[in-house]
């Protein structure tokens, strides 16, 4: 049965979101204390900048200064390359919820003939209709792609030659992440819940 088979694969599309979502999470929060430290040595770094290097006693440890800035440049590597750890896990969920949404987008358009447009269209008292959740998967695929390349291109642009804008940097990602604060995530597998709780309750129904 076309609507079960749907249902089904809905059903896995959700349990998998739910994994997915929690990583994506993760490593999300996991970004702002490693931004927090960049921004941290930034100021650290422009602090080291001001120092009178060569009008004072300072200028009597030789190269101090570029021992110092190296090592904080090391630092702010190691930094970024974490960053870069948890771009890569944010590039794989965004991946993995787009192929899930697409394979069920795939049957769907397999079976749409089968379960008719009237059928994908109606909505009951206690659920969504089926086209109600396809958009909502296609919201979900559109969440992660967006956030994720807004991430991506933020992460890349970090660089110590700008040490103002690394010192900013827990500010701007923050404000970013406001910008996709919505539910639409938890809004979805609300609706796919309500609608393959629904499917089984018309599988189970007298005369079904």
């Amino acid at each position: 049965m076309a609507a079960a088979a749907v249902a089904a694969a809905l059903r896995e599309w959700a349990a998998a979101v739910t994994r997915l979502d929690a990583a994506w999470r993760e490593a999300l929060a996991a970004c702002a204390p490693l931004l927090g430290s960049l921004a941290g040595l930034a100021a650290q770094m422009r602090a080291a900048q001001r120092l009178p290097w060569g009008g004072s006693p300072l200028q009597a440890f030789g190269d101090l200064q570029q021992r110092l800035w190296r090592k904080q440049r090391g630092a702010a590597e190691a930094l970024l390359e974490q960053l870069g750890a948890r771009r890569a896990e944010l590039r794989a969920v965004r991946d993995a919820v787009g192929a899930g949404g697409a394979r069920v987008l795939r049957l769907y358009e397999e079976r749409a003939a089968e379960l008719g447009l009237e059928a994908a269209l109606r909505r009951g008292p206690r659920c969504p209709s089926l086209a109600d959740v396809l958009e909502g998967l296609q919201d979900v695929e559109r969440y992660y792609r967006h956030l994720y390349l807004e991430s991506k291109l933020f992460l890349l642009r970090i660089s110590c030659d700008s040490l103002v804008d690394v010192e900013a940097l827990p500010q701007s990602w923050e404000s970013i992440l406001e910008r996709y604060k919505g539910d639409i995530v938890q809004d979805t597998l609300l609706k796919v819940s309500l609608f393959v709780d629904n499917q089984r309750e018309l599988c189970c129904s007298p005369g079904s």
